[in-house]
């Protein structure tokens, strides 16, 4: 939404009254409208919510004061500083978690955590064993929170089935003529239906249970300390939801060990880096600290390999509809990044064995 039409003044007022207030916009976020508030020398982040793609926000923060709390108590419980360990919400001055303006549009307030940095790219092994270990973190202090209580804000997210389901769905209704291009990554996905199962199966069967997830563990999600450098809270909780920890490990496996950029053309440059695989999975399985039960650890392998094809078939499907989802900087972008997922779960497949072996010497 453009930020000329936010009515950023009068929801300042529901946050404060007689306080003088500056406001800026902050970030480089592209869902929601971020600015930095300035308040009697207090610092806070404000944020318009996109009700494109959040419908519920109220179910979102919701979610985030469950989870922020529990992580508070944990923290504070095990003497840690609790208000540096999670996401702060701040609450209107008549004590709402959200504040809708009278235009009908959702805000929400946080402290700003002070003497922290994020950082956008991944540096070094070091930076991805720092961000594994900070995601596993997170799946130890909500390891005891019940996953079924939290809204499923964004339906069947991480529910690969449902994506290739929506991939046929494409395919069979070719609304831009595209498929006659693209058969052979149709066919690509199509051979590999039963994998698209695998985490769904173990979860009916018992064998993978339901966690809170974060489903964004990228490395710009979380919060550095400015002066040791060390990793202290875990932010961005708009996609916290019930889900398995396997996928939150996939996830960055995809994007973070990936020899070649998401959208890199020349697939010959495209593998799975197995050295930076074991570093992540390294401090992923440190951060958890035994809360994951051996079934889990053994399908962290098939998570990256999930999450990969997942995501490939999500672009896969977005070209096929007409580039309505993910944004696009040349023609042909979703295509070039179907195929550059493809390229990288082949091959995951090809060392699968590998990876199983470096998960059991973690184990």
């Amino acid at each position: 939404m453009n930020t000329n039409t936010l009515n950023i003044s009068e929801t300042i007022q529901a946050y404060f009254s007689d306080t003088p207030v500056s406001y800026t916009p902050y970030g480089s976020g592209h869902i929601n409208d971020t600015f930095l508030i300035i308040a009697d020398n207090s610092r806070y982040i404000l944020q318009h919510m996109n009700k494109l793609v959040f419908p519920s926000p109220e179910k979102v923060m919701e979610n985030i004061l469950g989870v922020t709390e529990h992580i508070k108590k944990k923290c504070s419980a095990a003497g840690k500083n609790a208000t540096r360990c999670t996401l702060n919400p701040i609450s209107t001055l008549d004590g709402s978690i959200l504040y809708t303006d009278s235009n009908g549009q959702p805000w929400r307030m946080f402290e700003f955590t002070e003497s922290t940095i994020s950082k956008d790219a991944v540096e070094s092994p070091e930076d991805f064993y720092n961000c594994a270990e900070a995601f596993g973190n997170f799946q130890l202090l909500l390891s005891d929170y019940p996953a079924h209580l939290l809204h499923e804000t964004i339906a069947d997210f991480h529910n690969t089935p449902k994506r290739y389901e929506n991939l046929m769905r494409a395919v069979e209704k070719d609304v831009c003529g595209r498929l006659k291009d693209v058969r052979a990554d149709v066919e690509f996905a199509q051979q590999r239906e039963a994998f698209c199962h695998i985490l769904e199966d173990a979860h009916k069967s018992g064998k993978l249970p339901l966690r809170v997830t974060h489903n964004d563990t990228k490395l710009n999600n979380i919060l550095f300390d400015k002066d040791s450098g060390k990793a202290i809270c875990v932010i961005d909780l708009d996609t916290v939801m019930p889900g398995y920890s396997v996928t939150d490990f996939g996830d960055s496996i995809r994007y973070g060990a990936n020899t070649a950029a998401e959208d890199e053309t020349d697939l010959s440059k495209v593998s799975l880096d197995l050295e930076l695989f074991e570093v992540y999975a390294k401090g992923f399985i440190k951060g958890c600290n035994g809360s994951l039960e051996d079934a889990e650890l053994d399908l962290l392998p098939i998570g990256a390999m999930m999450m990969t094809l997942e995501c490939g078939m999500r672009f896969l499907t977005d070209h096929l509809e007409g580039d309505v989802y993910f944004k696009i900087h040349r023609p042909d972008h979703n295509i070039q990044r179907a195929r550059n997922q493809f390229a990288l779960f082949a091959d995951m497949e090809r060392k699968l064995p590998q990876m199983k072996k470096i998960i059991n010497n973690l184990k």
